[in-house]
């Protein structure tokens, strides 16, 4: 979907899909494409909000041309200054000179390093809590730095209770897809913005004092019911608590005994009614796997022993989730090695450097295939995991 339309008598989507993307900031695989949102305010004052990747400039100009039906816009809103909304900036400048450009200070002192003209006559520069009058409209600004770049703001419109979330509450695909919001929005919030969980949880309490009807992002549909749910949502992911109790069996095999160990737990733990998924960590895109940890409460690592060290797989998975603040889950380890397993001390000391993260016992050591021995092991860190 790539035509306006109205959200409101006033207020109308002019973004754009993408859907030959294929991947998203050049690492994170896209099934359905990517959106780019941006809207505009049609009021005494016309208001741009954002601008969409260059990838789309064309198509969007031509969205704001019908929109505009041969008025000329007054000002730009910008939120989020990178490259995917900002992008097409320098064009709309072009095409308008006249226009004005609202937003922070942070924003205007990083703009010269996107767009290279000046535009010092153009500022018109606001603050936490300051409200800009569009005619009928009144747009109050809120600052969201690190959420996920320091420059962010939103905007709450007071008349249509619309909060402009930039970045936040997005997803990945294109507005046409059917599909649930929360897989994508989970991978998209996990990957991107997970890091910075207390500054999503300032932003949240921010938004708490105001009423919203509808939330606009810069990624993804529109939300307008059942607010409460995406906002849950943020909460939960931005304090790293789990959204379900269940095992996720993570594996790094090098030539497949791993896996059955990871797989003969998994069917163990589900005779006993645990929620279990395993992933092949081989077989999977790491930024997919990452949000599947912050999802279940508890996780196994089930490694091979390489090179001394951590089947590399699962080295870059571990130390992502450590980039990514991963925190206050259950973990348990199933270490193989033929000759000199040492994949649990390397495993352990990547974990240490996370917070509140309990290793559970024991520690099961397969040397090559499981025997009666590991078996044992198997079968009383199940029994553990069952109890916590």
């Amino acid at each position: 979907m790539s035509k306006i339309f109205d959200i409101t008598d006033t207020i109308k989507y002019i973004g754009v899909d993408d859907k030959e993307l294929d991947l998203f900031e050049n690492q994170y695989v896209l099934k359905n494409g990517m959106s780019y949102n941006s809207y505009l305010i049609d009021d005494e004052k016309i208001v741009i909000m954002d601008t969409v990747d260059k990838r789309k400039t064309d198509k969007w100009l031509n969205n704001l041309r019908e929109a505009l039906n041969g008025r000329r816009p007054d000002y730009l809103v910008i939120s989020h200054l990178e490259p995917d909304h900002s992008g097409s900036i320098g064009n709309l400048l072009k095409n308008y000179p006249e226009i004005k450009i609202i937003s922070n200070e942070k924003v205007f002192n990083m703009l010269p390093q996107f767009i290279g003209e000046n535009i010092e006559n153009k500022k018109v520069i606001v603050k936490e809590g300051d409200i800009f009058n569009t005619g009928k409209h009144e747009l109050q600004f809120i600052m969201a730095p690190m959420v996920h770049w320091p420059e962010v703001m939103m905007t709450y419109d007071k008349n249509e209770k619309i909060l402009f979330s930039a970045d936040a509450f997005g997803k990945f695909g294109t507005l046409d897809v059917k599909e649930d919001w929360i897989d994508e929005a989970r991978r998209y919030y996990i990957n991107i913005v997970g890091k910075y969980g207390m500054q999503v949880q300032t932003v949240l309490k921010k938004a708490s004092n105001l009423n919203i009807k509808t939330i606009c992002s810069l990624h993804g549909p529109i939300l307008k019911d059942n607010l409460e749910y995406y906002i849950n949502l943020y909460d939960i992911w931005s304090k790293y608590e789990c959204e379900e109790n269940g095992t996720l069996i993570v594996c790094g095999s090098l030539h497949g005994n791993t896996l059955d160990a990871g797989k003969k737990l998994k069917e163990m733990l589900e005779e006993t009614g645990e929620n279990v998924k395993l992933v092949d960590i081989s077989r999977e895109s790491i930024p997919d796997v990452i949000p599947l940890a912050f999802k279940y409460s508890k996780m196994i690592v089930a490694c091979a022993t390489y090179n001394m060290s951590i089947f590399p797989a699962i080295n870059s998975f571990l130390n992502l989730l450590k980039e990514k603040n991963y925190q206050n889950r259950k973990i348990g380890i199933i270490e193989n090695g033929s000759w000199a397993p040492n994949a649990a001390n390397c495993i352990k000391n990547i974990f240490s450097q996370m917070k509140d993260i309990e290793i559970l016992e024991p520690i099961v050591t397969v040397k090559t295939k499981l025997n009666e021995e590991s078996y044992n092991k198997l079968n009383e860190l199940k029994e553990n995991l069952i109890r916590v």
